[in-house]
C-alpha cells in the first residue's frame, strides 16, 4: 500500500462495497465491535468510508472518527458523505502509515480489508499500537487472509493479543 490503486480500480471497488453494505450493513458490524457514544475511532484504510460514516453515527457528536487512506478519492468520498449527512465528527487523514494522532488517544481502530495490501505491516501495527488506548480495541477483518496469517501477522511482535474471534472478524487488545 505504498501507492494508491488506480482511480478506475478504486471506483470499481467502491461500487462493489455498495452491494456488500446491503448484505452486511457496516452499522451492524460496528455494533458488535462495541463503538459507543463519545468514542474516538480510527478507520485505517477507510476506502470510500462505509465504516467511517457508520462509526461517526455510533460515536455521536461527542465522539470523533479519523478516516485514513492513501487514496485521494477515498478522502474525497468520505468528506462528501460526511458533509451530505452533516457529520461534523469525521476528520480525514491522507497517509500510507503514520496517523499524526497523539499517543493512546483512540478507543477503537478499524483495520478492515487492508492488511493484505500493506507493504510494511509491522510499521502500521506499531503505529496503531501507539495511538490505541491501553483499554482500546483493534477490530480486524481481512477476507483475503486465512486465520493463521491473521494471527501471525498481528501477534508475531507481541503488540496485540486476541480478545475474541467473531463470525466476520477479530478483536485484539494491546499486548505490550
Amino acid at each position: 500500500m505504498d501507492k494508491p490503486m488506480s482511480n478506475f480500480t478504486f471506483r470499481f471497488m467502491s461500487f462493489g462495497f455498495r452491494f456488500r453494505d446491503i448484505f452486511f450493513p457496516p452499522r451492524n458490524i460496528l455494533k458488535r465491535v462495541g463503538i459507543k457514544l463519545g468514542f474516538c475511532v480510527l478507520d485505517y484504510g477507510c476506502g470510500p468510508g462505509s465504516y467511517s460514516i457508520a462509526a461517526a453515527e455510533l460515536a455521536g457528536k461527542s465522539g470523533k472518527v479519523y478516516a485514513l487512506d492513501i487514496h485521494p478519492l477515498a478522502i474525497q468520498q468520505v468528506q462528501n458523505a460526511a458533509s451530505k449527512r452533516k457529520l461534523a465528527n469525521i476528520e480525514t487523514i491522507r497517509s500510507n502509515c503514520t496517523t499524526g494522532l497523539p499517543d493512546e488517544s483512540v478507543d477503537v481502530v478499524l483495520l478492515f480489508d487492508t492488511f493484505h495490501e500493506l507493504s510494511k505491516p509491522n510499521e502500521v501495527l506499531e503505529e496503531l499500537h501507539r495511538v490505541l488506548k491501553p483499554t482500546g480495541i483493534l477490530a480486524f477483518s481481512d477476507h483475503h487472509m486465512k486465520e493463521a496469517e491473521i494471527m501471525s501477522g498481528t501477534g508475531d511482535k507481541g503488540l496485540f493479543k486476541l480478545l475474541r474471534k467473531g463470525k466476520r472478524g477479530y478483536s485484539f487488545v494491546k499486548g505490550e
